[in-house]
């Protein structure tokens, strides 16, 4: 996640330096502290949260339980990531739904802070939960308010109660209490009011927003807040809180570059748990949010759970069991691989789910180098084939070549190597599929794969017959050498050396080799 980038790098570093020491002295400790309250202050989170955060890991560090860990500097990271889970609100709070609807949820916070869209993508995840929310525009001071929020409610196929045109026209206290009438008329369940901002926190505004409270004594009061607003976060939590009162925090931008105390800082200080996260532009990049899931993106352990229900989201399992049968048998097309290629970008952006992996904070170059709209062409090439052509890649001459290449936008060359690699990708899978290990460059066979130790297995472009067939009488000199001295032909790929687990060398049958994994590397993007 962007906006932790810094943060999480600083105290990766930190901890890496602990990494190297048995036995953590008191002098190590209160470096490490030192560390990360610099880390937490350049951040821009609180200092009252961030003398609290470190008092509380420092006492503990010092503390048995890592004078007696096998390794005090894991213990440490995990006192540091339990003590993170805390100042951001401890256990998920979900949303409180009324006994008898509907439900209503309030939106309050300041201009710029992202409330419409937000409102947006709350009502697209409540329909997505099985439930009929209506959007409320309450809005009447921002010009365009009322306009913006009908655009976002088409967008996400829910309803907009609109009533007065805004642009300073219409009373929003009026519009809240007709709009709950409304929605009981049309058995809605949930009500979203979307209130009026201001640039800054002002009397005018905590007026009307409380008067709305009042009118519609809504079951849940969510507090936007931009997350990238740093120091000014705390000052304008508390304004609310004692101008409106909030039973729960949204973080909106996290997805934005900035340093990001916003978010460890409101939940600690107003004592107000964070209930969503809106992580992107799109009406989809909205998530509950977990806080021990954020401390660890934050420390870059991953976020394996959100990965996993992501792909859940997206991926349909009888479709799964269907394509890992086909692998086994051979059948694999490139109209599976089309049709699991639009399931994966189904699950949102590749690019945020390979950041959940543990260790993402490593590869940062790889990910922002990677580009997503590859995949938009491999998908546009493979479209521009026959079912036949996607079923069978073999019909492909030059002439269908030529034809796919200019269907697509593309040339014959990024057709050509398409086609190459989706080959050599489907035999890595195969292999994976039937239960072989694949060898991995450098490492020679695996332990525990039944591979190696035996008889070395015959090389890719390996002669059956010894002597070499060459044209070139210097060329086919050099390679009778070779091979009468044990080797390798020359121009040969040489048999893979000896496992540094002390196995026989030798690949197993129909394993892939290095040019093999590479173009898999590349085939997926990596």
């Amino acid at each position: 996640m962007a906006t932790f980038g810094n943060l999480s790098d600083r105290l990766a570093e930190t901890f890496k330096n602990l990494r190297t020491k048995g036995k953590l002295s008191a002098a190590d400790v209160d470096g490490t502290v030192r560390e990360i309250r610099r880390a937490l202050l350049d951040a821009d989170v609180a200092l009252d949260v961030v003398k609290q955060f470190t008092a509380h890991v420092r006492e503990r560090a010092l503390g048995d339980e890592v004078n007696r860990a096998l390794n005090p500097a894991q213990q440490v990271v995990q006192i540091v990531n339990e003590e993170l889970v805390a100042i951001l609100g401890g256990e998920q709070r979900r949303l409180q739904f009324a006994k008898n609807p509907p439900t209503v949820i309030m939106l309050a916070g300041l201009q710029g802070a992202g409330k419409t869209t937000l409102a947006g993508k709350l009502a697209k995840w409540l329909v997505k939960d099985g439930h009929t929310p209506v959007l409320v525009a309450a809005d009447l001071q921002r010009p365009n308010a009322v306009n913006q929020l009908q655009v976002v409610g088409g967008q996400a196929g829910v309803p907009v109660f609109a009533p007065e045109p805004g642009n300073g026209v219409g009373d929003p206290v009026k519009v809240a209490k007709d709009a709950l009438k409304q929605a009981e008329r049309a058995q809605h369940d949930v009500v979203i009011i979307d209130t009026a901002g201001r640039l800054g926190v002002d009397a005018e505004m905590m007026r009307q927003a409380a008067d709305i409270r009042k009118a519609t004594n809504p079951d849940e009061v969510l507090f936007v807040i931009d997350a990238m607003i740093g120091q000014d976060a705390v000052t304008t939590a508390k304004a609310f809180q004692d101008g409106v009162d909030f039973t729960g925090v949204v973080l909106s931008k996290l997805d934005g570059d900035a340093r990001g105390g916003a978010a460890l800082s409101v939940a600690s200080v107003t004592g107000r748990p964070i209930i969503f996260a809106s992580t992107g532009e799109g009406l989809d990049d909205f998530e509950p949010f977990h806080p021990d899931r954020m401390a660890s993106r934050i420390l870059d352990l991953g976020d394996i759970l959100t990965l996993i229900e992501q792909a859940q989201q997206a991926f349909d399992e009888e479709e799964a069991l269907k394509v890992a049968e086909k692998l086994a048998t051979e059948q694999f097309t490139l109209e599976d691989f089309l049709a699991q290629m639009q399931q994966l970008r189904g699950a949102g952006s590749i690019k945020k789910m390979l950041g959940m992996l543990p260790g993402a904070g490593g590869m940062k170059q790889q990910l922002e180098n990677f580009d997503e709209r590859e995949i938009v062409r491999t998908e546009a090439i493979i479209q521009s084939m026959t079912p036949a052509e996607r079923r069978n890649p073999k019909l492909l001459n030059g002439s269908r070549r030529l034809r796919i290449a200019r269907g697509s936008g593309m040339t014959v060359t990024d057709v050509n190597q398409l086609v190459q690699r989706f080959e050599q990708a489907a035999k890595m899978m195969k292999t994976v599929a039937r239960g072989g290990m694949p060898q991995v460059p450098g490492m020679g066979p695996i332990p525990g794969s039944g591979v190696g130790g035996g008889k070395r297995q015959a090389t890719k472009g390996s002669k059956k017959k010894s002597g070499s067939r060459s044209g070139n009488p210097a060329k086919r000199a050099a390679e009778n050498a070779a091979i009468a001295s044990g080797g390798s032909p020359v121009g040969q790929r040489p048999a893979p050396a000896g496992s540094g687990f002390g196995l026989g060398g030798g690949a197993a049958k129909g394993a892939p080799n290095e040019e093999e994994l590479a173009a898999l590397q590349k085939f997926l993007g990596r």
